[in-house]
Parts: structure tokens; sequence; C-alpha cells
């Protein structure tokens, strides 16, 4: 079985080669979304090695109950990893979000990062506009998560009610505004006890995340960890 699956993989890259998200250039047999030399060159943050107390842990103190904080690599606007971001949500490429959800499972168990946790919950998008994306990218993340871990991924737990916006060209105080009251807990999942590991795109000020896990507070007493792809400086 698996000397076919390579085979067809090999036929499939022969006839439509994919390309690195980054560079562009082909990929090799064994490459996935990105090719082996720019992610060597990639930044990464090294924060799952001290989980607990970090730059990015730190923007959630005393706002929600943090356990563990992480994000795969530095993100800066215009860099190589904000082209794997925005390949990922505005080009139709989810399979980008689930590659790298499994690079970053594979490279944090060996610390632990995952360990005790008994549910991830991906971010969720306003109805419409994962309609109009046909995807919700922190849940593709997800899935590469769990795929490596066997952790469950739940996406009925909270819904995101509003949506004024991006995010992206907002100061600390204006992201909080707009996130405001975005969420409401469903109450169809049972959150007491658990400790939830919450899963979004990038992190900027935190105030996405914590805006969810506050609608989730509001139902059920849990601890939280949680990870991301990017962190901004």
């Amino acid at each position: 079985m698996k000397n076919e699956i390579s085979f067809w993989h090999r036929l499939i890259n022969l006839i439509a080669p994919q390309a690195c998200a980054i560079c562009g250039a082909r990929l090799g047999i064994g490459e996935e979304v990105i090719c082996t030399t720019c992610n060597l060159h990639l930044p990464r943050t090294g924060f799952e090695s001290h989980a607990y107390d970090n730059e990015m842990a730190r923007r959630f103190w005393a706002r929600i109950p943090i356990e563990r904080a992480a994000a795969l690599f530095f993100y800066e606007a215009g860099s190589e990893v904000s082209r794997i971001i925005h390949q990922l949500k505005y080009n139709d490429h989810p399979e980008i979000g689930e590659r790298m959800g499994k690079m970053a499972a594979e490279e944090w168990t060996i610390h632990g990062f995952f360990d005790g946790i008994d549910l991830i919950i991906p971010v969720p998008l306003e109805r419409k506009r994962q309609r109009q994306r046909g995807y919700n990218q922190s849940e593709e993340i997800a899935r590469g998560v769990s795929e490596v871990t066997g952790v469950p991924v739940v996406t009925d737990a909270v819904a995101r009610t509003s949506f004024h916006g991006s995010q992206t060209q907002k100061n600390q105080q204006q992201r909080v505004a707009n996130v405001e009251n975005a969420f409401q807990a469903t109450g169809k999942r049972e959150l007491n006890g658990k400790h939830i590991l919450v899963i979004d795109d990038i992190v900027t000020s935190g105030a996405t995340i914590c805006s969810c896990v506050t609608a989730l507070l509001q139902d059920a007493d849990f601890k939280v960890s949680v990870m991301s792809l990017g962190v901004a400086r």
C-alpha cells in the first residue's frame, strides 16, 4: 500500500508539480507545502521548550487562565512566514494549514507541549466568512495537530457571532474592542475540568483568543493552552 501511495504521489507530481508556498520552486519528492531550503530558514520561536513562560504566553497572563503557549514561527508583514499565512487564508490552500499543524506537532511532541491536552478548539470564523472562504484556516491547522497527537478537534463548542473586519491594521486597543463579545459558547460540549488547546493562525495582541476563551469560561471551568503558526514580534 505504501509503495502504491508513493507511485501515485510521484505520478501526480509529474503531471501537476506542486510549488513551494514561499519561493515557488518545484517541490521534490517527500516535500510538502514548503521546500527544505525555505523551511530551514524560517524563524522558529523555540517557545515550545519553555511554553509556560515566554513572550507569547505573557500576552495572556491575567487575561485568561493560560497554561502554555507557543507559536511555530515569528511573524512579520511581508516576510516568508506571511506568505505562507496569506496562501493559507486567501489563496484557497487549506492543505497548508494541515501540513503546518503536523509540522508543529511533530517538532513539539518531544517537549511535552501536548501532554495532558484533552481537546483542541480552533478559533471559529463567522459563518458567512467561512462560507466565502470555504474553510476555516485554524481548523485546518488543528486537523494537522490532531493527526499527529490523536487529540480530538472540537468545532461546536463556541461560535463566532460577529465580524467587524480584519485585526491587521488595528492597534491593541482597537483589536480588543473589535472582538469584544464576538464569540458565544454553544453549550454543546462539556468542558469542565478539561485542558483545552485553542488554535489560531496568528497571535498579535492575543485579543481574539482572549475573547473566544472568555466566552467559553462563562459556561465552564477549564485550563487552556494556546498555539498558533505565527506570533507577531
